[in-house]
């Protein structure tokens, strides 16, 4: 898998929120009911995702000139960690997530957590996270999972 991972720019907004959107309700769409779909993508609009910017760490994957992945560092937590449904299961995912620990690494955070999607847990768990509890946003079920950093 040969991509770049990059910081994301406010002029990413719009593909970000496009990968976000259709990998919400392609991917996430098997494990979630309609409304908790739309109740998430509210969060993922091109306006939404320029504010995420000024608070986070974001990444953005690049393939062949087209933004595909994001993934973002808020203090030591990981979220927004997408994929674009086309480009799903060619390793962008896993790519993203170890330059956010290497971002992680280099400001001293010792263990990063992640409020998992019941589709992504299995992809955290390979990455060597473990659940550790769960949330619930009325009917929505988000899987609490950590990994330490330390060797």
């Amino acid at each position: 898998m040969t991509c770049e991972i990059r910081p994301a720019s406010e002029a990413d907004a719009e593909a970000i929120s496009g990968v976000i959107l259709a990998a919400l309700r392609e991917s996430n769409a098997t494990d979630y009911a309609p409304d908790i779909i739309a109740r998430v993508a509210e969060s993922f609009s091109p306006a939404g995702m320029r504010r995420l910017l000024s608070n986070r760490t974001v990444l953005v994957a690049i393939d062949d000139g087209s933004l595909v992945g994001t993934a973002s560092l808020d203090g030591a937590v990981v979220r927004t960690v997408f994929v674009s449904p086309s480009a799903q299961r060619r390793g962008i995912g896993a790519s993203l997530m170890a330059a956010i620990e290497r971002a992680a690494q280099a400001s001293g955070i010792a263990v990063l957590s992640v409020p998992s999607s019941i589709t992504a847990q299995g992809f955290y768990e390979r990455l060597g996270f473990n659940a550790v509890g769960e949330n619930f946003h009325g009917d929505e079920r988000t899987i609490v999972m950590e990994r330490s950093l330390m060797p």
